[in-house]
């Protein structure tokens, strides 16, 4: 994916992820790798693991990221800054 495709991709990146199982519509995190039904209790897989890096991976490393000490406080710095002005 191209940095410009990927940019796009994170922009209109989903804030819920829509699963069906048993008949019933439920919805999860966009992250979520496996979800619980709420019919039937089963464990439905619900994000895959691709050969090629998905919009989810690159997500997964900024999360992995921000475990690292001073990260959390140095992206709210980021976030408070775009917020302030979002162009």
């Amino acid at each position: 994916m191209t940095t410009p495709a990927l940019l796009d991709a994170i922009a209109a990146f989903p804030t819920h992820r829509d699963v069906t199982h048993c008949g019933t519509a439920f919805r999860v995190s966009p992250f979520a790798v496996y979800a619980d039904c709420p019919v039937c209790g089963a464990r439905v897989k619900v994000r895959a693991f691709a050969a090629v890096p998905e919009v989810e991976d690159v997500f997964d490393a900024v999360f992995a990221w921000m475990t690292r000490p001073a990260a959390a406080d140095v992206a709210a710095d980021r976030a408070r800054e775009i917020a302030a002005d979002p162009d």
